[in-house]
């Protein structure tokens, strides 16, 4: 906007009635004044940081007249100050911006204490009591969040001032407390690392408008940590010197030599380590590198160690669980059984109806009869649930496995304090992730026995790594490959897709008219697409189908963006099947209401919900600013400066989906998405389907991710860590 000579901008200036509309990502707000001389309310257009009801706003701008609103004030520069009318006082209270003041108990404050209201608050709150209704617990509660507001409110005027939104103001206080603004003049790279929702770039803004230069090292220590942070959220351990380098530069607009001088820093600090993976130089960050390590150490420990289990005659033991069950074992089934009772780790693996649970059930079944005491444990909340129903014993997330601490996210189970049982099963190890996997292993007894289970040919990890691929290729344990796809199975054409589609082989797809539990529905242009999915979910799955559009259908997206991308799929279910209205909350992009399905979307201890578990709003309570979601059962509640904690779950993406499995899937499928179109995304997405699954869009979209390539390498040593020890062939 071109500087506007103070001398030529008009004055406002006026009690803040309404606050019609507030972004807290950039301060842009709509205000309704009470301005001295003006009959009717003024409306002022202009950007503040923070502003509530009651409150004064003096700006200086033009008025303009609107084709559709009339006449308005434009704010050139807004000011903020507390009221000073005890109509103001009384709004202001009123307005929610402290806990445990609402509009009612506002007006007996205001009538009680007059003018002097804000400094009985701060400098004698035990005359608060003197006001029937209030406690003890709502004058700390009062007082507490006044003495916030205070803080919040001078932090957010800095943070907004070098581009910063009130929300994450609000965690930065809740972060560094009183000291925020000196930690952030100090080294505002560190909220990167401490911050929830501030990443790099939104740190490298604040550093600039600080004065830090460009080419400080302070900023390219940090920026090689950024590189490597985001290359880890593709998977990458680490990355070779010669990707790292050039990366750094373009990232950060800076020679080579200050990023070579920064790496070679941040290795002296060992906040890095360089290593060489097959011949390639390469740096990693230290958490990862270490975790690596650790993981091989682990895998030897536990592969050589002495076992507690039982002798079993698996002559014996076969037939009696074949009995026991009433099933039939595949000649491969035995095999593993027999290996299974004999090796101290195993690896299990193999795609759709091949026989992993039956396989699972059956080494649970011979062992528990004879006293071996078992854990079970799966990397997410719906996988764990899927482990408990096919086995009938509990199973528990890893994280509730090894007890997280909610207060500083650490482990109580760990190598000092390790898991007690005799077998663990861990299931869907394809989505575990090195740091995970550490994690995991560490708390395993040297005499503990453990089987992994999962199917290699899905997606890697969401986080870095792939843990199950390099732990199979490496030979460092014995591994049961099933492929025989058992009679029942094969009668589903969502199974002998998957396998073909792995196979790289195009399905074959039912005739006209023919049942089936997977179809191709023809949609070309990624508008009709979307439509298309949105009348599938809305009205034809559930009409033919007899399923519930909201809890029984999942549409899985190959990406996040376009029309036809998970974050689009959503707004238009949304506005199909649950529409925002006047009670909706808006969020960080999201409009929250009652009936909505989200998703949390990161691990949150505190609260005991982890990434990728889904549930649905049940309560929005403006009072208190909080939002309910009931997570199979169980209220947990949001604040609503947390909500970017969740998103709208009507539609995800197939790398959100591993380890769920639903009733019914719908996947659209576009030449839109060509850099997703893989293999391997493909076939995760078509075995989340139980019962149906359903893909809407181009047959040569879906021609194009079965022929192409795979998923694009990831930077590990894992797999060369683990070759030292390998003693077991895959032949």
């Amino acid at each position: 906007m071109p500087q506007v000579p103070a001398a030529e901008l008009a004055r406002l200036a006026g009690l803040v009635e309404r606050v019609t509309f507030h972004n807290e990502q950039n301060g842009f707000c709509v205000l309704r004044l009470k301005v001295k001389g003006e009959r009717e309310l003024v409306t002022l257009i202009g950007h503040a940081p923070i502003v509530s009801p009651g409150e004064y706003a003096s700006a200086s701008g033009h008025w303009v007249t609107d084709r559709e609103h009339g006449r308005q004030f434009r704010a050139v520069f807004v000011k903020i100050s507390p009221p000073t009318t005890l109509t103001g006082i009384e709004r202001y209270l009123g307005s929610g911006m402290v806990k445990g003041i609402g509009p009612i108990y506002a007006g007996k404050l205001v009538k009680s204490f007059g003018a002097a209201v804000f400094d009985v608050i701060e400098q004698s709150p035990g005359r608060l009591r003197e006001i029937p209704g209030i406690g003890e617990v709502r004058a700390r509660k009062i007082t507490s969040g006044w003495a916030d507001q205070k803080v919040i409110r001078s932090i957010m005027v800095f943070l907004h001032a070098h581009g910063v939104s009130t929300s994450r103001a609000v965690r930065i206080f809740k972060t560094y407390g009183q000291g925020a603004i000196d930690i952030v003049r100090e080294n505002p790279y560190r909220l990167a690392q401490d911050i929830r929702g501030i990443g790099f770039l939104s740190a490298d803004t604040i550093a600039q408008k600080i004065g830090i230069a460009k080419d400080s090292p302070l900023r390219a220590q940090a920026g090689i940590s950024y590189a490597l942070t985001e290359a880890s959220s593709q998977g990458h351990c680490g990355l070779p010197y010669a990707e790292l380098v050039p990366l750094a530069v373009k990232l950060l607009d800076i020679p080579e030599s200050i990023v070579e001088t920064a790496i070679a820093q941040e290795i002296a600090d060992e906040v890095l380590f360089p290593d060489t993976v097959e011949g390639q130089r390469c740096v990693f960050l230290a958490p990862l590198y270490n975790a690596e390590q650790s993981i091989a150490d682990q895998i030897r420990r536990l592969e050589s160690g002495e076992g507690t289990l039982p002798d079993f005659d698996a002559d014996k033991a076969i037939p009696w669980v074949e009995q026991k069950l009433s099933i039939q074992l595949a000649d491969s089934q035995q095999e593993a059984i027999r290996l299974a009772l004999s090796a101290k780790l195993l690896v299990i693996t193999g795609g759709p109806g091949v026989g992993k649970t039956t396989l699972v059930n059956s080494i649970l079944t011979i062992m528990t009869v004879k006293g071996v005491k078992p854990l079970l444990c799966a990397p997410t909340g719906r996988a764990a649930k899927r482990l408990s129903e096919s086995t009938g014993l509990e199973a528990r997330t890893i994280h509730r496995l090894l007890e997280i601490n909610p207060l500083n996210g650490q482990f109580k189970r760990n190598a000092d304090y390790p898991l007690e049982c005799d077998l663990l099963v861990a299931d869907e190890c394809s989505m575990i992730d090195v740091p995970l996997a550490n994690q995991l292993l560490k708390a395993v007894a040297t005499s503990t026995a453990m089987i992994l289970v999962g199917d290699v040919d899905q997606l890697p990890s969401v986080g870095p790594g792939q843990f199950l691929t390099d732990l199979i290729d490496s030979g460092a344990v014995p591994v049961i490959q099933l492929t025989e796809v058992f009679r029942q199975a094969a009668t589903s054409r969502i199974v002998r897709s998957a396998h073909q589609i792995n196979r790289g082989v195009f399905p074959s797809l039912p005739n006209k008219g023919e049942a089936s539990d997977f179809y191709l529905v023809a949609a070309e242009e990624p508008e009709a697409i979307a439509q298309t999915v949105v009348d599938l979910v809305q009205t034809r799955l559930p009409r033919r189908f007899h399923v519930d559009p909201v809890r029984d259908i999942q549409v899985l997206c190959p990406m996040n963006r376009g029309i036809t991308g998970a974050r689009g799929i959503n707004q238009a279910l949304q506005a199909a099947l649950n529409p925002p209205g006047e009670n909706s909350v808006d969020k960080f992009g999201n409009r929250f209401s009652v009936g909505d399905k989200v998703m949390q979307i990161e691990n949150n201890y505190d609260r005991d919900v982890f990434n990728g578990d889904i549930g649905f709003v049940t309560g929005i309570d403006r009072d208190e600013e909080e939002l309910a979601v009931t997570f199979d059962g169980r209220v947990v509640s949001y604040p609503f400066g947390e909500l970017d904690e969740l998103v709208l779950c009507y539609a995800t993406t197939i790398h959100k989906s591993q380890g769920s499995e639903y009733p019914v899937v719908v996947i659209p499928i576009s030449t839109q998405h060509y850099m997703m179109l893989k293999r391997k995304l493909i076939y995760t997405g078509i075995t989340r389907g139980k019962t149906l699954v359903v893909l809407v869009g181009q047959k040569r979209a879906l021609a194009m991710a079965v022929k192409g390539k795979q998923m694009a390498r990831r930077w590990s040593k894992l797999k060369e860590r683990l070759v030292a020890t390998g003693r077991y062939s895959r032949d």
